[in-house]
């Protein structure tokens, strides 16, 4: 009689056996898959900041130009800058602010005008600075990524009294 129970436990053994095994196999696979997810999103965060960093240096670039073009004139200075609609598959929006709506972000001493890019679904926002003369424009917008039109006028006329501003593009 013992041998029947014995042979009994035997085959209780292997079913708890293959339980065991898949239910460690499917914590195992679970916790793979959560890593991964957090890892791709981390990636996006990282990408997305990368690129608009990318993107506010070439805007910053364009809006310095722009501003040096214009010294000495009378003249409507308007140039149209073609950047990336999205930047890792989230959209953005860019806004030129005065010195004192900075914020702390890298290359910011608190007396330079910035742009402020923030990426809607990623949720990260950049400041890059931007070396300008002219005072920023009460009509500059916040204006999404893709066209941008920046423009220079002189301020009544007198062309040391100018004002900068950014819209979102036509095209």
């Amino acid at each position: 009689m013992r041998d029947r129970f014995h042979q009994a436990d035997r085959g209780v053994s292997i079913t708890v056996t293959h339980a065991l095994t898949i239910a460690i196999t499917t914590v195992l696979i679970t916790m793979l898959l959560m890593a991964g997810g957090t890892l791709l999103e981390n990636q996006k965060e990282t990408s997305a900041r990368l690129s608009l960093e990318t993107v506010g240096e070439r805007l910053s670039d364009e809006l310095s130009n722009v501003d040096r073009a214009a010294i000495g004139t009378n003249d409507t200075v308007t140039a149209t800058a073609d950047h990336p609609r999205t930047v890792a598959g989230s959209s953005y929006t860019v806004e030129l602010l005065p010195a004192s709506e900075c914020g702390d972000g890298r290359f910011l001493d608190g007396s330079t005008e910035c742009l402020k890019l923030t990426a809607t679904d990623a949720d990260t926002v950049v400041y890059v600075p931007v070396k300008i003369d002219a005072e920023i424009d009460d009509d500059s917008k916040t204006v999404a990524g893709g066209t941008i039109e920046i423009r220079h006028r002189s301020d009544t006329g007198d062309p040391t009294t100018s004002e900068i501003s950014i819209h979102g593009g036509t095209r």
